[in-house]
């Protein structure tokens, strides 16, 4: 129930002092990395409170980072779970304002136009009602009609909210599922008792999953949990009947965790790369001292089918799309010999996107991997047995997740899973195929350096690029798009699906999702654009991003053409663009200038507009092929 992945704090107090009299950025800072430590229920009391009174005015100069105003319908008691939920966001560098409806009120907070929850605009709304609000206490009625009216009576409640505060707010939305609270009337074939409440929950729960997907409702799913933990640690029936706590305080720090992962991955902050080492790690043994059959991997030992059994898990997290490197201090040739000669081995090289095996620190190595895979140091996971391997990467690069690997090799994946740090909301076809993407990216930079002409070389790519407006199939990928790329992003902002939608049939909006093909294969959708149109003949281009597996391509240009073509055709005469700085998209400051767009000003902020009338526009070169498709 602990968060065991994160290191315990050896100076709790100690630091809080510290942090008490910091200065607001370097508070942040320091509150920050407090989180990524293993707190309990009251230490995690301590941090929020300290996070409220230190930016009870806002967030200080220069700390850019998403906000997101959660709201709760609850129909149990929820505040002792809000320290727990603004912490878990602070580790994942997002502020989290929390609002809890009245006791029994939320649909009439949702309905009346004046409540506190209409003020609150809530960009997340959780829904997070308990098993006894559902199904009652009401004596059974002992029949497979009453049973299946009471179902779907729940079920009734929970779309119905999930429709109003789609309607009222525009917003994503969460469902709790709800705890196993109902005790069994008959054990282990509780599913003959048509109407009994333990067995209505298990249905319901199931029901919920299939309509949560056609909904695109994400579930926080804490009855799986409960079921990894015990019920016993996540609810305490004494609290239940004094303070109508379904979930223990004890359990608060959990919740927020996973609260706070999850709203991570809906904004596209879930990590990307998990990053190995070998010695012990991959494999018993040193691979450098012990030789190939000296390793202890595979059949003949509980330790080495444990080894097995973590690489088995490292496959398949690679197949639903996580990016796998490697990072050993060994010898290259060396360090490669298991992975092409270990009969019992399950990762192969090819599986591996980057592969650093050398004698250098491991802090400057990981650095080499996110410049080679072109991901920020924050989307890396780094996975070492070695505390002090750990701990020199925590010193050296605090933004990169490093977990307390227990010593027992089989329980390296439930150390992983408990940490979420891959937790996803949606699965794309451009997932299921990303690892091989950074393969052949890395193949054309190999190939790259043997051109001494770049236009040459772009030729030689033969490249192709599919365009056209969102549609329903490529909505999701769009979406996953716009709430995870910060590099190449001139406003960051983030919409939902069904606001992303909103735009594909509104008639005053020009949509552009673009993929790009080569002689190496589908680099899948790259580049998005929304433009929406301000008054008669002036276009904003409220969101232009692309992937940065693709710069330098002159994939921007021919966007570019895309979008003045698109927006003629709906008669734009100028194009407004906007340049919103972050701490990630630097990169981008000189996009529109580039495009040969004028300035209009700057704000106090920093951020810029700029504007181009459509008949002066540049002409751009770029070797490629423009085809409207899917």
């Amino acid at each position: 129930m602990n968060l065991t992945w994160l290191p315990k704090h050896s100076e709790f107090s100690k630091q809080m002092t510290v942090i008490k009299k910091a200065q607001p950025k370097e508070a942040w800072t320091l509150l920050t990395a407090m989180a990524q430590t293993n707190l309990n229920f009251l230490e995690t009391i301590q941090v929020d409170k300290l996070f409220k009174e230190k930016f009870a005015a806002g967030l200080p100069s220069g700390v850019s980072v998403p906000e997101v105003r959660l709201a709760l319908l609850s129909s149990s008691t929820v505040d002792q779970l809000l320290p727990g939920i603004r912490v878990g966001g602070l580790r994942r560098n997002l502020w989290i304002k929390t609002y809890v409806t009245d006791y029994g009120q939320s649909l009439q907070e949702i309905m009346d136009p004046t409540s506190h929850l209409q003020a609150f605009k809530p960009t997340v709304v959780l829904v997070a009602f308990d098993a006894l609000s559902f199904f009652g206490t009401q004596p059974l009625g002992r029949t497979v009609e009453t049973a299946s009216a009471k179902l779907e009576r729940a079920l009734d409640q929970i779309q119905t909210l999930w429709r109003l505060s789609r309607e009222k707010f525009c917003c994503r939305i969460i469902q709790q599922t709800p705890l196993p609270l109902y005790q069994p009337l008959m054990g282990h074939n509780e599913h003959r008792l048509p109407d009994s409440p333990s067995h209505l929950l298990r249905i319901f729960n199931e029901r919920l999953r299939s309509l949560a997907d056609e909904q695109k409702v994400d579930l926080l799913d804490i009855n799986n949990w409960a079921a990894r933990d015990g019920i016993k640690d996540w609810h305490d029936p004494v609290l239940w009947h004094k303070a109508k706590q379904e979930v223990s305080p004890v359990a608060g720090p959990m919740y927020g965790e996973l609260v706070g992962r999850l709203l991570a991955a809906q904004l596209g902050r879930s990590y990307k790369c998990l990053v190995l080492d070998l010695d012990h790690t991959l494999w018993g043994g040193v691979i450098g001292d012990d030789g190939l059959e000296g390793i202890k991997l595979g059949q003949g030992s509980g330790v080495g089918e444990s080894f097995v059994a973590f690489q088995r898990f490292v496959r398949d997290l690679a197949s639903r799309g996580v990016i796998l490197a490697v990072c050993s201090k060994n010898d290259e040739k060396t360090a490669l010999e298991p992975f092409e000669k270990h009969p019992e081995m399950v990762l192969k090289r090819s599986d591996i996107a980057a592969f650093s095996a050398n004698w250098n620190d491991k802090a400057s190595n990981l650095k080499q991997i996110a410049q080679q895979l072109n991901i920020g140091l924050d989307s890396l996971v780094f996975v070492d047995d070695n505390p002090y391997e750990r701990n020199q990467v925590r010193g050296e690069l605090p933004m990169v997740a490093v977990p307390e690997l227990p010593e027992d090799p089989a329980l390296y994946p439930d150390c992983l899973v408990s940490a979420g740090y891959f937790e996803a909301v949606a699965l794309t076809t451009e997932d299921l195929i990303r690892v091989e993407q950074y393969q052949k990216n890395v193949e054309r930079e190999k190939i790259q350096a043997s051109f001494t002409d770049l236009s040459e070389y772009l030729k030689s790519l033969e490249m192709e690029m599919i365009w056209g407006p969102f549609d329903s199939l490529s909505l999701p990928r769009v979406t996953q798009l716009i709430n995870k790329t910060n590099q190449f992003n001139l406003t960051t902002r983030r919409y939902s699906e069904d606001e992303t939608r909103r735009f594909s049939e509104d008639p005053k909006a020009v949509t552009l999702r673009c993929r790009l093909i080569d002689r190496f294969g589908d680099n899948g959708i790259i580049g998005i654009i929304i433009a929406l149109e301000q008054k008669e003949g002036d276009w904003l281009v409220d969101t232009w991003l692309m992937s940065c597996r693709v710069l330098g391509r002159g994939v921007e240009q021919a966007m570019m053409d895309l979008l003045v073509q698109e927006t003629e055709n709906k008669g734009a005469q100028k194009l407004i663009g906007q340049y919103f700085p972050t701490a990630k998209n630097n990169m981008v400051k000189d996009h529109y200038p580039d495009l040969g767009f004028e300035p209009l000003g700057t704000d106090e902020k920093g951020n810029s507009r700029w504007s181009l009338t459509l008949g002066t526009k540049k002409k751009f070169d770029y070797f490629m092929k423009l085809q409207k498709g899917n």
